[in-house]
């Protein structure tokens, strides 16, 4: 059997609706010739008679019953099929799978995430937690639609990269803690202070914030996740070295204090994306949200370590 063409369908369910031939025909805006040939050619792909002419009205045969009461889910589901395919289209419904680093702010992502359903609630964000390398590769093999990385990473040639944040470091101290106005290499290096694992580019950034000093302390713990690490900062079991926008919520709490580095260190971002072939327009939805969120420093700041 050749498969049930649609619009003649929607004819038949015209014809069960409004009674007769003629009224369908005005009502689809179709020639009566043409409805005719909808019926018919609806009847031999089926091998069965789905209306009788009546003097005043055509009458469905059973046949004709259950092809519309089915008929009319098919329909439904495929205007829905078609407005789905539509929102795809334009970028209100879609898949965007996002890999994200550990330095990515805990505060700052999801702000992202609600702005992003409030623009585009049909789109779907899967976040990933993994490290900028291997975000990289996965961007050039497709597995990942956009990547949240340390900046600068080795160029790939499918791979675009683009400056996205530059926010400051700041330390994290234990309130008890006698502290200068500025924290030094030289007056942390010898206290108990907390740092992101060592795979991390944070890791990098403060290794050699602390050896353009001439040290090369170890932390008393090393963490993938800056919400940790300021969770022992808060509880006064050590000191943390964070991006500001990860703390600017603990400004003015009595229980830790907030203190600018000096040499100050900061910690540069970008977002990566497949470029070949062009995003998609959800994918390209999601980059335009996230720069609502970029930092206007981050276009002109320095290469930061991996």
């Amino acid at each position: 059997m050749r498969n049930l063409n649609l619009d003649q369908l929607q004819t038949l369910i015209a014809i069960a609706d409004l009674g007769t031939f003629a009224a369908a025909a005005q009502a689809l805006h179709l020639a009566p010739p043409t409805v005719s040939m909808h019926i018919k050619e609806l009847e031999s792909r089926l091998g069965a008679e789905l209306v009788v002419r009546g003097r005043r009205q055509a009458d469905l045969t059973p046949a004709g019953e259950v092809l519309v009461r089915e008929g009319r889910q098919l329909l439904l589901a495929s205007d829905d099929l078609v407005e789905r395919v539509r929102r795809h289209a334009s970028g209100r419904e879609g898949m965007v799978r996002v890999g994200v680093s550990a330095g990515v702010s805990t505060r700052l992502l999801p702000r992202m995430l609600e702005a992003l359903a409030a623009r585009s609630p049909g789109v779907e964000i899967r976040l990933e937690a993994v490290g900028s390398a291997e975000s990289m590769q996965r961007l050039k093999a497709g597995t990942l639609d956009i990547a949240i990385v340390a900046s600068p990473q080795p160029p790939l040639a499918e791979v675009r990269q683009t400056p996205w944040r530059n926010d400051p470091m700041v330390a994290l101290l234990p309130v008890a803690w006698d502290a200068p106005d500025r924290i030094s290499p030289d007056w942390l290096a010898s206290r108990r202070w907390a740092s992101f694992a060592p795979a991390t580019q944070m890791h990098g950034l403060i290794a050699n914030w602390f050896g353009q000093a001439g040290h090369h302390p170890r932390p008393f713990l090393a963490l993938s996740y800056p919400g940790a690490l300021k969770s022992l900062a808060v509880a006064s079991q050590c000191a943390a070295l964070l991006p500001m926008e990860e703390v600017e919520d603990l400004q003015g709490t009595p229980g830790v204090q907030i203190r600018p580095l000096q040499p100050p260190l900061m910690r540069p971002m970008a977002v990566a994306h497949r470029h070949q072939p062009a995003p998609s327009p959800a994918v390209a939805g999601v980059l335009e949200l996230l720069v609502d969120f970029a930092d206007e420093s981050a276009g002109t700041h320095s290469a930061g370590a991996e």
